[in-house]
């Protein structure tokens, strides 16, 4: 077989073997699934990672601007969908879950919600989205909530409720996840938390000056934690209109050189259906839809992969980034003692 295969349609870069391969071999982690997260959602649109290999998938089952009654149809659709598929996809229980999966061919899926509207102000429902999948709790959704301040609001730190959820959270073994949270409500949840906490889907405010980016000493303080930053791919959060690779990579790089390649990992924020919601200014100020409103596709994997080897990365290190740092924060957070479930 030649060593160089054409680039797939819509990418730049001819893409060899060893890319392919390693692509293939590595544990991929996607650390949230951005598309319309609604009971009535095909899912069959979940191909796209399939074929680039991608091994773990955290899917959005509800945000802030649903009641938490959404949240709880939403992801007893998904189960549903995903149950009905055990040839394919695996529901995650705890990290073992996520390389058996990957032994046998099939993704792993676990469930994450953006925001605390979800709870409904009553703090025993996350166990319930523990139960029902939920390995992954944003705290609040670009405006302030119960729990907290958001990235786009004024920002007046945890709440009572907030500190009770930090503490639950850890409790339960869910991920505290800090995208589209307020900067004061990050450092006071990490001041808080007893275990690391992750941006799941943020990148540097260094590369794209934009509220949801994060600033160098955010960086730094979820590094500290023993945490990581997963770069995303939405084209507004990379300043690329087009969301091409090459932007992406430059935010992985510009991670890696502030808080090191153990704190590095991916959360691609990828949505099919662009455009699902109203334009709500109160929910998605105007930064969000100035121009064109593009996403970095799973599809381009096999580039991104490639433009990492030529530019120095060893296979270590792409497989650190790929999924390693965040499959070892799992086996750090989620695997608690079952007697607490």
């Amino acid at each position: 077989m030649a060593d160089v295969i054409a680039a797939p349609q819509g990418t730049q870069t001819d893409i060899t073997d060893r890319a392919r391969a390693l692509l293939k071999d590595a544990l991929v982690w996607d650390a949230h699934g951005g598309f319309t997260s609604k009971p009535d959602q095909t899912l069959d649109e979940l191909s796209i990672w399939e074929r680039n290999h991608v091994d773990f998938l955290s899917v959005n089952v509800g945000f802030d601007i649903h009641p938490w009654e959404f949240a709880i149809r939403t992801v007893a659709a998904y189960r549903h969908w995903f149950a009905a598929r055990p040839e394919r996809f695996v529901l995650v229980e705890t990290s073992a879950d996520i390389m058996r999966a990957k032994r046998e061919g099939k993704m792993a899926i676990a469930f994450d919600l953006e925001g605390a509207v979800a709870l409904g102000e009553q703090l025993s429902m996350l166990q319930l989205y523990r139960r029902m999948g939920v390995r992954q709790m944003h705290f609040v959704y670009n405006l302030n909530n119960a729990a907290g301040g958001g990235c786009q609001d004024e920002d007046e730190g945890l709440t009572d409720f907030g500190r009770d959820l930090v503490r639950e959270c850890n409790r339960l073994g869910v991920l505290l996840d800090l995208s589209h949270t307020g900067a004061r409500t990050c450092a006071e949840i990490l001041e808080a938390s007893m275990l690391p906490v992750v941006y799941s889907h943020s990148n540097p405010k260094a590369h794209t000056d934009h509220p949801r980016n994060i600033t160098d000493e955010q960086m730094d303080a979820v590094a500290a934690k023993g945490g990581l930053v997963g770069v995303t791919g939405v084209g507004r959060f990379m300043g690329d209109p087009d969301a091409k690779s090459e932007s992406f990579v430059r935010a992985i790089d510009m991670a890696v050189e502030r808080i090191g390649i153990d704190h590095v990992g991916m959360g691609l924020d990828y949505t099919f259906k662009p455009g699902a919601y109203s334009r709500s200014p109160s929910t998605w100020p105007a930064q969000y839809y100035t121009g064109t409103f593009a996403y970095m596709s799973p599809d381009q994997l096999p580039e991104i992969t490639e433009m990492l080897l030529r530019k120095g990365y060893s296979e270590v290190d792409i497989r650190k980034i790929y999924g390693a740092n965040f499959l070892q924060i799992a086996e750090k957070v989620w695997d608690v003692d079952a007697g607490v479930i």
